[in-house]
């Protein structure tokens, strides 16, 4: 028999070794007991040398794992005895188990997959040397139908895929040495084969049918499985919980989308319903009062139908409007001429107006007035004026004048040039009297001083009311002057009405308060 290198190389090792220790018993004197010591464990070196010497390299491949071994067995059943590996009848060893073993055989060792194989309600356990899964199957006579489902250690499988690696060897350990290495007492846990039958099941969605296998359990599941994709709405006969048997049939009766506005809210809902009325009941949206919808109530529902609930409420407002009051004047003979009194203050009214107003969401619709009443009436506001006139003297640089009224007024002047007609008008210079505008002629408003009236302005002198102007009202007089550069006047000055008096139907009380002097 060859020696391997590494035995020789071990051989050497040892050579060397006893050497070095009969150099050291040479050179020193130890005593027996170690002297004994040495050479046995000199005889164990020796031993060993020998004994992987006389030993032969073999590969013992098992499920193709290689392993480098070796051994002093003769036989392949040596091997795997000395290697602790119990074999099943359905393993596989080449060679036979009687072969020789001699320096680099190589022992190729299939082991059979423990398999537990459950299907149409029964469970069998075998070991195999087959790997593809329908190989398996078959082996243990189980036939595999179209759409039958195929589960490995509850994975779903591809019939035609092999099992998957288990790994050897991961129990069982006991120590060193080659049994410790290869044991197979504890093999892997049996893979778990199941197969699923399928089943046929009619399906009717929304009057359209249709026949599909499944393997689930449940009619929920099956519709899953088959992506068929279920609303709320939607009304599934039988249940989604019930079992699923041969020749099941399963309608579906789908539901109609549809989109409720109501109370600035949106619905987005699905119904079996018929009616709008019917859909909102189902959402819970009540129509009150005189709520409504649009469609109205009655109308079928459509696809895809927007139902829009308008909200309609009333309220009563109660609306005041201030009735304004009214001035009167009432003449006072015991008064002087233009002098005034308040006698009462006036007050306001209130009128109050009573509406029925309509919302329809939140927004006014109609108004409606209902009713109509005077809260309290306004009062007048009443001011005397006086009417006693009395006659007075005005000493003047121009004379004695007696007058019976004085009051306050704005004087501008003016002359026929200033008139607005030109020279060659047939009225140039003819005032509203007929007289020939000059000085001493003024123009006056007739409701506050009648034409022909005489009276006298400081500064100006005795004056003649004898003609009117557009911008003439009020308490404004203009100042008649002749065409020889005649001044501008405007300002406000005394104006004293002289004798005679007038009669009463002629004199105005109360004189405007326009234009005022500032």
């Amino acid at each position: 028999m060859a020696v391997s290198p590494v035995a020789s190389s071990t051989a050497q090792r040892s050579w060397h070794v006893a050497r070095r220790l009969l150099r050291l018993i040479v050179g020193w004197r130890p005593s027996p007991r170690l002297i004994g010591s040495l050479l046995a464990l000199l005889a164990w070196g020796v031993l060993g040398v020998g004994y992987y010497v006389t030993s032969v390299p073999v590969t013992l491949i098992v499920d193709g794992r290689p392993h480098r071994l070796r051994t002093h067995q003769a036989t392949v059943r040596g091997l795997l005895r000395e290697a602790d590996i119990r074999l099943h009848p359905k393993d596989l060893i080449a060679p036979p188990p009687d072969a020789e073993l001699v320096s680099g055989s190589v022992v190729r060792v299939r082991l059979a997959r423990p398999v537990t194989i459950e299907a149409d309600g029964r469970s069998v356990e075998m070991r195999t040397q087959r790997r593809r899964v329908a190989d398996i199957l078959a082996e243990a006579g189980v036939a595999v139908k179209p759409y039958d489902e195929v589960l490995v250690d509850g994975q779903l499988w591809n019939l035609d895929a092999d099992l998957p690696q288990t790994a050897l060897g991961e129990k069982g350990h006991r120590g060193p040495g080659l049994a410790s290495t290869l044991s197979l007492e504890n093999r892997p846990s049996p893979v778990r084969i199941v197969l699923r039958r399928a089943v046929p099941v009619i399906l009717t969605d929304d009057g359209v049918s249709v026949t599909f296998y499944t393997t689930q359990a449940t009619v929920g599941e099956a519709l899953l499985a088959q992506g068929i994709f279920l609303y709320l709405g939607d009304r599934i006969t039988p249940s989604l919980g019930s079992r699923v048997l041969p020749g099941l049939r399963i309608y579906i009766e789908r539901s109609t989308p549809v989109v409720i506005s109501a109370d600035g809210h949106t619905i987005r809902t699905r119904t079996q319903r018929h009616t709008v009325g019917e859909v909102l009941a189902q959402e819970g949206v009540a129509l009150m009062g005189q709520d409504y919808s649009l469609p109205p109530p009655h109308t079928p529902i459509a696809e895809d139908m927007t139902i829009r609930v308008v909200r309609v409420s009333e309220a009563l407002e109660i609306e005041q409007q201030p009735i304004p009051f009214e001035t009167r004047w009432v003449p006072d003979p015991d008064m002087p001429i233009d002098t005034q009194q308040l006698v009462q203050p006036g007050e306001s009214g209130i009128t109050k107006r009573r509406y029925r107003v309509t919302y329809e969401d939140g927004q006014e619709i109609a108004r409606v007035m209902e009713d109509e009443w005077i809260d309290h009436p306004p009062s007048d506001k009443i001011i005397a004026y006086g009417t006693k006139i009395t006659v007075q003297t005005l000493e003047t640089p121009d004379g004695t004048f007696e007058y019976w009224r004085h009051f306050r007024a704005l004087a501008t002047s003016y002359s026929a040039a200033t008139s607005g007609k030109a020279k060659d008008h047939p009225r140039y210079g003819i005032t509203r009297t007929g007289l020939k505008a000059g000085y001493g002629i003024i123009a006056v408003d007739p409701k506050v001083i009648p034409l022909w009236t005489e009276v006298y302005v400081p500064g100006y002198g005795k004056a003649l009311a004898g003609d009117t102007g557009g911008s003439v009202l009020g308490r404004h007089i203009d100042l008649g002057f002749d065409e020889d550069d005649p001044p501008l006047w405007y300002r406000w000055v005394d104006v004293y009405v002289l004798t005679p008096i007038p009669p009463a139907d002629q004199i105005r009380y109360v004189l405007p308060n326009w234009p005022q002097e500032r």
